[in-house]
């Protein structure tokens, strides 16, 4: 089947950890991979907010999908939007309240930070190289138009508890000091089985790439999955394909593997 899509993860795949930036040969592809009528989507776990990393390639993007695939656009079209069960969302902020847990919660048109810690919000900063992001804790005006995602920085162990009274919910992990809440209707493989739909493209026609835990899901869903280098090695045996790091040319190495560019 011929690959009509391309979805590519940011942090790690697109986006070195190490400086920040998309390596000049990763614009280079996918600026060939454009113009040989390939359509080029962003698949993340970032909520369009915090999306501040991309200027490089922004005019070749077609469409988004946001917080691992609760929340889907392309211009100004809502293809998806997942929004946590109102309960849910009350009930994991009340428990990463109680156990003084850092919480980012991400709603449709705000974002806020709940309970900061000072290292840890450098550490994300550090990581993801991201803007400050408001402090507070009523979570009220976000749950008006819909929370999509709430990233609770607690432990893999830690994480059913914070989960017991969310049933609708479920957590996915790329970095292990937090987990990615969204409703269980969501995660990356249902935002990019939508977007492709909404473009006319069959699943068996599109590529995903990434490097994370919650990119796994989408990896076994795309007509092809390819797997960073630098991705842990249960990604890696989710994938069809492992292609270098990141910073070694992953992505054009890839295409041309795949005869894309």
């Amino acid at each position: 089947m011929t690959t009509k899509a391309l979805f590519f993860d940011i942090d790690g795949t697109l986006v070195s950890f190490n400086t920040h930036e998309i390596p000049a040969s990763t614009v280079d592809a996918l600026e060939q991979a454009k113009a040989n009528g390939l359509k080029v989507f962003i698949a993340t776990g970032r909520p369009r907010q915090l999306i501040n990393n991309l200027s490089a390639i922004s005019h070749l993007i077609d469409g988004y999908v946001t917080t691992n695939g609760a929340y889907c656009y392309a211009g100004d079209n809502n293809i998806v939007c997942n929004p946590l069960p109102e309960a849910d969302a009350l009930s994991i902020k009340a428990e990463a309240d109680r156990m003084g847990a850092m919480s980012l919660v991400v709603g449709i048109d705000g974002i806020l930070l709940c309970n900061p810690d000072i290292s840890l919000v450098d550490g994300l900063q550090k990581l993801l190289n991201v803007p400050s992001i408001p402090v507070g804790n009523d979570i009220t005006p976000l749950l008006r138009h819909g929370i999509v995602q709430m990233t609770v920085f607690v432990s893999a162990s830690q994480e059913p508890q914070l989960l017991a009274g969310a049933p609708s919910s479920h957590g996915s992990r790329w970095y292990p000091t937090f987990t990615d809440i969204t409703s269980c209707k969501a995660d990356k493989a249902s935002g990019i089985a939508a977007m492709a739909a909404h473009f006319g493209i069959s699943i068996s026609e599109t590529m995903a790439f990434g490097d994370g835990g919650n990119d796994t899901p989408m990896l076994r869903h795309a007509g092809i999955g390819v797997a960073m280098g630098n991705a842990l090695p249960d990604v890696q045996a989710a994938a069809d394909f492992v292609t270098t790091a990141v910073d070694s040319d992953g992505i054009a190495h890839a295409l041309r593997h795949f005869g894309l560019i």
